[in-house]
């Protein structure tokens, strides 16, 4: 890709030989040559103040970005039910669309699904995109990249927003490369530049340790995929109205290079992570996995589910299905109990966002303290117990209650 310096620009002001690492620019009498050192890399374009220095490549095959318009979703589903983060995409796209001034769109794919592209709209898609083949019956890799990114290239979305799940992390960076396009994986945050209306894509970077905001100036679509229970899901609004457009798939058995013979469902949690509204959590201050036992009680008290950190489930103490963090599961629930869980910031990135955040700690200068709504101070080995002990007393006093009522009744 190569380098040049457009000579009618450049003032020969020799900021770009200051800022090339590789002494790759030389002065020929007042303008500034490149010459056969140059690697790309860029940093001359970056310091460049005049326009003087652009990608040859770039400005040949840059697209008109005019051309691409809209939001899209792509609606995930396993045999037949939406997938939750489909919905919290649509709200999220929703807020992005608005801010653009566009439309919001899902696309829909499988066999015998268009039972499901009502609930799209209902869930606030303007357009669903709907294509059925019996190829598409069951998730492949190559059957879904073709039929999406044939799709993209016929309808130019300026926005598309995938789940960071199994499927969602398999899938978009394929369609990525096939629309030449670049891709942020597992957002925690999506805005709308208010001055050029560019996707503001936020990630944790460097292992949690910083946010990296990441855009896409000169291709598109802009793509992300978005971790699953970071947004708010959309409301459903019976009666909404949209358009349903219903495309011819193109796919042979042939462009399909592999066969789903069987899938087989793991066991999972009782309940979803990223559904529970009550998760009491466990961190190494357990001390030994026959903690989760007694966190198990109380969560099943509070009618929730049981969570983890990273460093419980790398002791064998529990299954990696209830870790909760940045390279578990990100989680929103109402009530988020932390216990021994000192508050490393990849476990905090999966659940800050709780609405109301409980901490138990023996160590009082924990940095769990500082996301924490209430902070108890002590062994959680006797507070654990004193909370359960308290929520008999308040369930006794409920039903005396109860009873007095019904008395009077």
């Amino acid at each position: 890709m190569a380098i040049l310096v457009l000579e009618d620009q450049c003032i020969g002001c020799r900021l770009c030989l200051k800022a090339c690492p590789f002494d790759a620019i030389e002065m020929v009498g007042k303008k500034a040559v490149i010459n056969d050192k140059c690697v790309a890399c860029g940093a001359c374009l970056d310091a460049c103040k005049f326009d003087a220095i652009i990608r040859e490549e770039w400005e040949k095959e840059k697209k008109d970005l005019a051309q691409y318009k809209n939001v899209w979703v792509f609606a995930e589903q396993r045999q037949g039910k939406i997938m939750p983060v489909a919905i919290e995409l649509l709200g999220e796209g929703r807020k992005l669309a608005d801010a653009i001034g566009v439309s919001l769109c899902a696309v829909l794919l499988g066999n015998h699904v268009e039972g499901l592209a009502l609930d799209l709209i209902q869930y606030g898609a303007d357009k669903v995109y709907l294509g059925q083949h019996p190829l598409l019956e069951k998730y492949t890799t190559d059957g879904y990249t073709k039929v999406l990114s044939d799709l993209i290239h016929k309808e130019k979305p300026e926005i598309v927003l995938m789940g960071a799940t199994h499927i969602g992390r398999d899938l978009a960076p394929r369609v990525a490369a096939r629309v030449d396009t670049g891709l942020t994986a597992d957002c925690t945050k999506l805005e709308i530049d208010p001055e050029d209306k560019k996707l503001l894509q936020t990630r944790p970077a460097f292992g949690g340790n910083i946010m990296a905001t990441i855009i896409c100036p000169n291709h598109r679509p802009q793509m992300a995929t978005v971790r699953p229970g970071v947004m708010d899901k959309a409301k459903k609004a019976e009666g909404r109205k949209g358009e349903i457009i219903t495309f011819s798939v193109a796919l042979e058995k042939s462009d399909i290079r592999t066969e789903v013979v069987e899938i087989v469902k793991a066991h999972k949690t009782k309940v979803a992570l990223e559904e529970a509204e009550v998760i009491v959590a466990g961190g190494r201050g357990l001390g030994k996995a026959e903690g989760f036992v007694l966190l198990e009680k109380l969560a099943d008290k509070l009618g929730g589910v049981v969570g983890a950190s990273r460093a419980t489930v790398d002791a064998g103490w529990i299954d990696h299905a209830h870790q909760v963090g940045q390279t578990g599961k990100t989680v929103k629930p109402k009530i988020y109990i932390a216990c021994g869980i000192s508050g490393a910031i990849q476990h905090i990135a999966g659940m800050q966002n709780s609405d109301i955040i409980i901490a138990i700690n023996k160590n009082a200068g924990a940095p769990i303290f500082q996301v924490a709504d209430y902070g108890i101070v002590g062994d959680l080995y006797e507070v654990v117990p004193a909370l359960m002990d308290a929520l008999d007393r308040v369930d006794d006093l409920m039903g005396a209650l109860r009873e007095v009522a019904a008395g009077k009744e």
